[in-house]
């Protein structure tokens, strides 16, 4: 597994301590799930953008042999 450092803000970090604590979870973890959300949301976001790109061109991507 590979390291990964941020640098937050005094507030941040504390806001961040302040909600592991109340959900009894490490920082770490906020962190964690918070990144894998992200790249979730994009990966949808963008694998949508191209089934909508893949259906407009439907007949170009057939031309070609894609």
């Amino acid at each position: 597994m590979n390291e990964l450092i941020i640098r937050l803000s005094d507030a941040e970090r504390e806001e961040c301590a302040d909600l592991a604590d109340a959900t009894g979870r490490s920082p770490e973890e906020l962190a964690l799930d918070a990144v894998r959300a992200l790249l979730k949301a994009e990966r949808d976001r963008v694998g949508a953008q191209a089934l909508r790109l893949a259906q407009r061109h439907a007949p170009l991507l057939k031309r070609l042999g894609a």
